[in-house]
């Protein structure tokens, strides 16, 4: 069974876009007939395209918000899954998701329940994920539990907006600064350095200058392959867990660095806290699940001790308040919900405080890099600059 994209006209000649699944061209022109549509093209549909290295392209976050907010809509209006997955996968999803739910539709013909076939996934779908839609089959609620992950999936795109738009002008600043450097060295400095020609002595900084420029124009294919070689090293040593790992206890010891980390870890493990519990969960098994939510090693460790603490009997509020993901104030709020038995509301609370913290956070990282890159970028141009000025005058002071 092969998928088509279409074009076709009805009688009245109203024009219609859409997939088709049929065993060949030949078949696909049937059905469309039989629904009395008219078609103008046809052709298999892509599938999922490839990188330039030859890799599958990627789900990102987006998409997968965008499935799930789907979905929800769907399900809400009374639309069965599998015939929802259907929908979503001929009229809007581009190649590679269209690949995964395609594989997906045919787990759920095959009597695999959403879960279990989401699970397959692994790299799409969080345990998280995958367990609230088991809830929610279970509970017959699962357009809720779409929603309440839409929800999540948004903050956590926007959150990933954010800082990447906080980084996006201080990295272009640093690119056009490295290519000034490299332009004024390639093409500036070779052409004033017959000024110096047969001079007996020049300033040690301009001499400084012309070597810089030779060794350069002599090896700067050396420096950008040498360049390349470090930063494929360095990623591959990153995905080595011993060096990531360590590389993460370091950074949650560097200050200002420390404080969004410790804010974005708090935002995924309490937002997952609040989905989970608000599903029904114990706090111990929601606890569980959360905790593979977070990406820094160290927090998942004491947060590992914390839930065997409350597993074994110890109050929800001391154990979180041995943890480095919760200042005094958030364990205060914590022991309120022990006591009023709303922990889901008080979860929620702090995740949403933790979200304008981080934003807050962003704000000011993004006014603090502005002004350092651009003094960076003056200071280093504008030093090459002022040194080629003092040279060109140097040629006065010294003579031929």
């Amino acid at each position: 069974m092969a998928t088509f994209s279409y074009q076709a006209y009805d009688t009245s000649g109203a024009k219609f876009e859409g997939e088709i699944d049929a065993s060949d061209k030949k078949q696909a022109l049937e059905l469309l007939k039989q629904q009395g549509l008219l078609p103008s093209a046809i052709q298999p549909t892509k599938s999922a395209r490839k990188s330039v290295f030859g890799f599958s392209e990627k789900i990102s976050l987006a998409d997968l918000e965008f499935l799930t907010s789907e979905l929800s809509l769907l399900l809400a209006s009374g639309v069965r899954i599998d015939r929802g997955i259907d929908i979503i996968r001929k009229n809007k999803a581009k190649p590679s998701m269209a690949s995964l739910l395609s594989d997906i539709s045919q787990e759920l013909k095959g009597g695999s329940s959403l879960s279990s076939s989401l699970r397959k996934y692994p790299d799409v779908f969080s345990p998280l994920y995958c367990n609230l839609v088991e809830l929610g089959e279970n509970s017959g609620n699962l357009s809720q539990v779409f929603a309440d992950l839409a929800k999540d999936l948004r903050f956590r795109r926007d959150l990933q907006r954010k800082i990447i738009g906080s980084l996006t002008y201080p990295l272009v600043i640093f690119f056009v600064c490295v290519l000034s450097v490299f332009f004024v060295f390639n093409f500036i400095i070779p052409r004033m350095s017959s000024m110096f020609d047969g001079m007996q002595e020049i300033p040690w900084y301009t001499s400084m200058l012309l070597s810089t420029s030779r060794w350069l124009n002599d090896y700067q294919g050396i420096l950008f392959v040498l360049i390349t070689l470090s930063i494929a090293l360095l990623v591959m040593l990153l995905k080595k867990p011993p060096v990531k790992f360590w590389l993460q206890a370091k950074m949650l010891s560097v200050p200002f660095i420390n404080t969004s980390i410790l804010t974005v870890e708090r935002i995924r493990f309490n937002s997952g806290l609040a989905l989970m519990l608000g599903a029904g969960l114990p706090i111990d098994k929601a606890m569980a699940l959360c905790i593979g939510n977070l990406s820094n090693h160290d927090l998942r460790k004491e947060l590992e001790i914390a839930k065997d603490k409350v597993k074994s009997g110890d109050l929800l509020s001391g154990a979180l308040k041995q943890t480095r993901i919760y200042p005094p104030f958030f364990v205060s709020l914590i022991e309120v919900g022990e006591e009023s038995g709303n922990l889901e509301i008080v979860f929620g609370e702090i995740a949403h405080r933790s979200r304008q913290e981080f934003e807050s956070w962003t704000e000011k990282m993004t006014n603090l890099l502005e002004p350092l890159m651009i003094l960076f970028m003056g200071g280093l141009v504008g030093g090459i600059v002022i040194i080629m000025l003092l040279s060109m005058i140097s040629v006065n002071d010294f003579g031929l």
